[in-house]
C-alpha cells in the first residue's frame, strides 16, 4: 500500500511537493505513477518527490519516476532528444522540472544502481530542494 500527497510551496516557481509514504513496487508503481500524472495534467510544471517515508523502490518505481521525467520534459520542450541524450551520457544535464529529497538508504542505493543521480538532482532535505527550484 502507498499513500500519497501533496502540496504546493512557493520558490523562485511553484513548487508541487509530493510526498509518499511505503514501498513503490510492481504492486502498485501504477497507483503511484497514475497520481502524479494526474498532477502533472492538473498543471503542476515542477515536481519535488519527498521520500522520506519510502522503505523500498523496485525498477517498477525508478520506471514510474523516470516517466514523470519525460513528461515534464515533453512538457517543458527545451531540449531535443539527441542533445538531451548526449548531455545526459556525460552528466552534464539534471531536470530543472523534477527532483528528489530524503531518499532512504534502500532507495537512495536503487536510484544510484539505475543510474538517476546522473539526471536528477538529490536533496538532503525538502526546504533547500524547493530552494534550488
Amino acid at each position: 500500500m502507498i499513500e500519497i500527497n501533496s502540496k504546493i510551496e512557493n520558490a523562485r516557481v511553484p513548487v508541487t511537493v509530493i510526498t509518499a509514504k511505503g514501498e513503490i513496487d510492481a504492486s502498485n508503481y501504477d497507483v503511484f505513477q497514475s497520481q502524479t500524472e494526474k498532477i502533472i495534467s492538473e498543471g503542476a510544471k515542477y515536481l519535488l518527490l519527498d521520500l522520506q517515508d519510502v522503505d523500498y523502490m523496485s525498477s517498477a518505481g525508478l520506471r514510474a519516476i523516470h516517466t514523470l521525467f519525460n513528461k515534464l520534459r515533453q512538457l517543458h520542450q527545451d531540449v531535443n532528444d539527441d542533445e538531451l541524450r548526449k548531455k545526459m551520457s556525460v552528466g552534464a544535464y539534471k531536470s530543472p522540472y523534477i527532483k528528489v529529497a530524503n531518499l532512504t538508504p534502500k532507495v537512495k542505493e536503487a536510484f544510484e544502481l539505475g543510474g538517476f543521480e546522473i539526471y536528477l538532482e538529490v536533496y538532503d532535505n525538502v526546504a533547500s530542494a524547493i530552494n534550488s527550484f
